[in-house]
């Protein structure tokens, strides 16, 4: 295993080991045990149930423009121009919806080519795509913003197949979305929004969009990517660089505990198994200077810690992207952790695949 020594402290025996690794893929999104993964602008399929025997099969591909057939040949061009898949949603009829560099996606049953069907004009790409019950998909626009106009969140009803302004966030109500989050136990979404003083929010909205309320806002602390629903609680993990950052618990009651701290920025967190995750990046901060990648884990109320660690490579992360580990979307119903790591040493562009060990000691 490739990743620096990040043991949790003596008192605990919990760990993740490593029991698979496949380079030159990126991790995007689970269905039940399916995990799908790109290798540039190709879709892979593996199910994931015995790790000894995965067997990843093409599922389809999109055509990009020649210059990006040409840059996403090899790593180091690929992240400087942010090649390949960046998010993807798997629907109910088969449709898989996906957002490329300048593009949302779709991909229809019994078909091997993506094709556009949108193009995105400001920004390149949404951070996620969510797909809920009954159809909708759903995506916010994602994009520097510095004049702060109006924000939108676009919807599909036809699964993928053409796209409408949802809702709409006024103009210098907030920057850009970082997430929408299906709620299976609410049967809602949580919209996730940045970048500063009142632009942070996490909102309840119903699943068409018609009711929106705020339900944190206002601070450095409520701006947040990664939040992962349990039926207990919401977890949320902070991205700034301008102070500490640390994970969350949001009880249904409205509730907030602080759970614990983290090295840095975090935009990705899942569950596999009974266990929540997050992961945090490498990016320029006075206030969170370290120069490695961590994945976190925990369970509700009970101790949290750092479980892997990877250190930043050598490459200027404004140009070749941050450290980070990309943890899937979608629904995992396994007890196996699929991370990719990006600009790290020795696990650059990686996806690996981790089983949970716990002992005696371990949350119940």
């Amino acid at each position: 295993m490739t990743a620096l020594p990040a043991s949790p402290p003596s008192h605990t025996n919990q760990s993740l080991t490593c029991i698979a690794r496949f380079p030159n893929l990126r991790a995007l999104a689970w269905n039940g045990d399916q995990l799908y993964a790109a290798r540039g602008y190709q879709l892979l399929c593996a199910q994931i149930k015995n790790p000894a025997e995965i067997n990843w099969q093409p599922v389809g591909a999109f055509h990009p423009p020649f210059r990006r057939k040409l840059s996403v040949a090899t790593n180091l061009t690929a992240r400087l121009f942010r090649d390949g898949f960046h998010a993807l949603a798997t629907l109910t009829d088969g449709s898989l919806v996906a957002a490329v560099p300048g593009a949302i996606i779709t991909l229809r049953p019994g078909e091997k080519d993506f094709c556009i069907t949108h193009a995105i004009t400001r920004g390149t790409r949404p951070l996620h795509i969510t797909a809920v019950p009954g159809g909708a998909v759903y995506w916010g626009e994602y994009f520097d913003n510095p004049h702060r106009d109006e924000v939108h969140i676009y919807a599909s009803t036809d699964s993928g197949q053409s796209w409408n302004v949802a809702y709409t966030f006024p103009k210098v109500a907030i920057r850009h979305v970082h997430n929408t989050v299906h709620d299976p136990w609410a049967n809602c979404l949580w919209i996730l929004t940045g970048d500063y003083g009142d632009e942070c929010r996490i909102l309840r909205a119903s699943l068409n969009l018609r009711e929106v309320e705020p339900l944190l806002q206002g601070n450095q602390q409520t701006r947040a990517v990664a939040l992962v629903p349990a039926e207990d609680a919401l977890y949320f993990s902070t991205d700034t660089p301008l102070e500490s950052n640390f994970i969350y618990r949001l009880e249904r009651t409205g509730n907030l505990t602080r759970l614990a701290p983290i090295s840095s920025s975090s935009i990705y967190g899942c569950r596999a198994g009974n266990e929540i995750f997050f992961s945090t990046m490498v990016e320029p901060s006075k206030a969170n200077p370290d120069q490695n990648v961590r994945i976190y884990g925990g369970r509700s109320n009970e101790e949290w810690f750092p479980l892997l660690a990877w250190e930043k490579d050598r490459w200027p992360q404004r140009y070749f992207q941050y450290g980070n580990a990309f943890l899937p979307d979608g629904n995992n119903n396994t007890e196996f952790l699929a991370l990719s790591t990006i600009a790290v040493t020795n696990d650059d562009m990686a996806t690996s695949l981790y089983q949970w060990k716990s002992g005696a000691s371990a949350p119940r």
